[in-house]
């Protein structure tokens, strides 16, 4: 049986060469997947089944196209398996364009690799037909991921101007409040609040603009200081407690770490605004700190319908988005979570995310006590120990 886009099922039909090919698949995809591994940076640590996503189908196209008698002239040829790939690339994955065609060029080249070790020796024909769905694939699925992209950011400026709009228009509601106001108390409260929507705008332009510079290969510029973890941690909950109710508890250790303390809040208030978001109403919401040997592990946990897992990845990408929030059906834009990775890995950290019906849901971010010595590292222009 072959796994072919047409759903083959009947190897005989193949030449000699299709079927030794066809047996070798599996020596193949592996040997492309650790190339790939080792080449593409955005590739490094993906899942494999994101990773290998439509290549088998792609592959035993190929096994069909090089045999003379079937019916089938290259492996992209009458089906979208490549343009389906570099969409899914587009939308699941942090690749570029040169990412997917460094991908077609590595299967073309593990190909002819491993079928050589192997003893199979391709005719120039046979050459010639993977060679061209190669190319076409290529083509295809750039064309598709472009297109994907394009979508992504539409659908991205479209979300920016609508929760932009809210502060603006909250700030503007209270300016006019204080031309109608002879109330110097009132006119004072208005004030604030005019500030504090202009400020929130401020934040979401600064968030995405950090996350945009990580997800372009650069680190954020940190600030690092010594401070108590706890001590942040409890102004956020508090923060929260006073415009949610007392839903929020904090528990676990009093670390006293090296990180930046206005990007850790941020981070902090940006998770803990996803728990609000997604979570079930008025359920708790636990933020916990560990410490574990020269690491911290700040967790913050919520009850309520589970991240699906096709979106696990999706929602720590920029310009995507997660459905609809429970509490109020208000819409995320899709930076803040991007953002939280990257104040996480710049401090020499990670983000990850558990999710069950059973389980509820857990952000977790994992950073060294002490981020200097990365942040030396990479100022002397080398890498961490």
């Amino acid at each position: 049986m072959t796994l072919a886009t047409d759903q083959n099922l009947d190897p005989d039909k193949l030449s000699p060469n299709g079927r030794r090919m066809l047996a070798l698949r599996d020596e193949v995809l592996t040997e492309w997947i650790k190339r790939v591994r080792e080449t593409v940076t955005e590739a490094e640590q993906l899942p494999q089944p994101i990773l290998i996503n439509t290549f088998p189908s792609l592959y035993d196209n190929l096994a069909e196209a090089i045999s003379p008698a079937y019916p089938r002239a290259t492996g992209n040829e009458g089906n979208t398996v490549a343009s389906e790939h570099g969409g899914e690339r587009a939308r699941l994955t942090n690749y570029n364009a040169r990412s997917v065609i460094s991908e077609y060029q590595l299967l073309r080249w593990s190909i002819f690799d491993v079928l050589k070790w192997n003893g199979v020796q391709l005719h120039d024909d046979e050459i010639f037909v993977i060679n061209a769905s190669m190319d076409g694939s290529v083509g295809e699925s750039v064309t598709a991921f472009a297109l994907a992209q394009a979508a992504l950011r539409e659908k991205f400026i479209a979300a920016l101007t609508h929760d932009l709009r809210n502060p603006l228009s909250n700030a503007n509601a209270y300016a006019q409040l204080i031309q109608r106001s002879s109330d110097l108390a009132k006119m004072k409260e208005f004030a604030d609040q005019i500030v504090d929507n202009l400020r929130r705008m401020d934040e979401m332009i600064q968030e995405l603009l950090d996350s945009a510079m990580f997800q372009s290969g650069e680190r954020l510029r940190l600030r690092l200081e010594e401070f108590d973890l706890q001590d942040v941690a409890k102004e956020v909950c508090d923060q929260f407690a006073a415009r949610y109710g007392p839903r929020f508890q904090l528990t676990g250790d009093k670390p006293r770490v090296w990180w930046d303390r206005t990007a850790t809040q941020r981070a902090m208030e940006n998770v803990m605004g996803n728990a609000v978001k997604y979570g079930a109403p008025d359920t708790p919401i636990t933020v916990k700190i560990a410490l574990l040997g020269e690491r911290v592990m700040l967790s913050v946990h919520n009850e309520g319908e589970p991240i699906p897992p096709e979106q696990m990845e999706n929602i720590f990408q920029v310009f995507r988005r997660a459905d609809a929030s429970k509490e109020g059906n208000i819409e995320g834009w899709g930076i803040g979570l991007p953002y939280v990775r990257s104040v996480a890995e710049s401090h020499g950290g990670s983000v990850a995310v558990d999710s069950a019906v059973s389980r509820g849901t857990t952000f977790v971010i994992d950073i060294p006590l002490d981020a200097r010595p990365l942040q030396s590292a990479l100022t002397l222009g080398g890498k961490p120990d």
